[in-house]
């Protein structure tokens, strides 16, 4: 007689699966987990080739359409800046392919009110915010070398809206990586600061944009700091050159602010996850420090700007990683999902 095959687990009654090993197999959740913390590396991927799209003058590529490249659904690039520019469109709807998948993974295995649920539903929210914003820069040709008022604009709200996706995916991938999770309230004082320094990141990350948009629009002719600062505020300066200096100033005050954040929030809560991503906040920031300096006096060649906003998603993310331990609590933080 045939080995009768053992049937699935049955759902519970808010619609997500059990945590149950089936025959041996490994635990969902932990194939979930291992999802969860590829796609927030891929989304990051995505968003670095973004930068390359716009530094590479690449943005036009597809010309003034939208889904499709050129017109065309299934379009043969015949230009470099035509198959970077597909090359990230198709990188990008893949992005929220898998979101969708997680959204569904995250309902199927995580019940009502679960933190991987709720953040899982707000990163669906904001791919197709950042869709959206896309659509908006093609259409309107705010590329290439367009200085228009509404392109500057856009870039930092494509930013901000990029920060709160990968935020949500950060989220996700940390509830998703510690099981029994039991949250506990973040003391008021600790959660003013998570928030303060939370919106130092996203307006340095803001005017960030913003300059990056001039080094690529109007990149820096003169040589030394103090014809640099000439140039950018001449009679004849673009507003995108006259922008240009405000970055550095906020980030190094924003820098100082988050770091010493990152020395205080250990004190609210003693637990190894707190401090180990506070840790990782503070060293993040000092190498950012470091390349921002770099990339003023190099002129913020290209591949320096794709390291400088890599290493700006890390601080970024070590921030939520932080506010994530934080709620997480102490004798549960750092606990790993395992196979059964």
């Amino acid at each position: 007689m045939a080995a009768q095959m053992p049937s699935p687990p049955p759902l519970t009654a808010d619609g997500a699966a059990p945590l149950v090993s089936l025959g041996g197999a490994r635990d969902p959740r932990s194939r979930f987990a291992r999802f969860s913390r590829a796609l927030l590396g891929y989304t990051l991927g995505v968003i670095l080739f973004g930068a390359a799209v716009r530094i590479t003058d690449s943005g036009a590529g597809c010309g003034q359409h939208w889904p499709t490249c050129n017109g065309d659904v299934l379009h043969v690039p015949k230009s470099v800046t035509t198959l970077i520019e597909l090359t990230h469109r198709v990188t990008s709807g893949l992005s929220v392919l898998a979101i969708l998948a997680l959204l569904i993974g995250a309902y199927r295995l995580y019940p009502r009110g679960h933190s991987v649920r709720a953040s899982a539903v707000f990163s669906f929210v904001m791919i197709l915010v950042e869709a959206l914003i896309g659509m908006l820069i093609v259409l309107m040709r705010w590329v290439v070398h367009d200085a228009s008022f509404g392109r500057i604009l856009a870039l930092p709200l494509h930013l901000v809206s990029t920060s709160l996706l990968t935020a949500a995916l950060a989220w996700c991938a940390y509830f998703a990586s510690v099981q029994d999770v039991k949250p506990v309230a973040v003391p008021r004082a600790a959660r003013s600061l998570l928030w303060l320094a939370g919106f130092g990141i996203l307006l340095v990350s803001a005017t960030g944009a913003v300059t990056a948009l001039g080094d690529t629009v109007y990149p820096v002719q003169a040589s030394g700091f103090a014809a640099r600062i000439q140039e950018d505020q001449g009679l004849n300066a673009h507003l995108l050159q006259r922008m240009r200096s405000i970055h550095p100033f906020v980030a190094v005050l924003v820098a100082a602010f988050v770091a010493y954040v990152a020395m205080l929030l250990p004190s609210y809560r003693s637990s190894n996850a707190v401090r180990r991503a506070s840790m990782a906040l503070a060293v993040s920031i000092a190498v950012q420090l470091f390349a921002g300096v770099l990339n003023v006096f190099l002129s913020a060649p290209g591949p320096l700007q794709v390291v400088h906003l890599l290493i700006a998603n890390i601080v970024w993310i070590s921030l939520i990683f932080v506010a994530a331990a934080l709620r997480q609590g102490e004798a549960l933080a750092g606990t790993s999902v395992r196979a059964e």
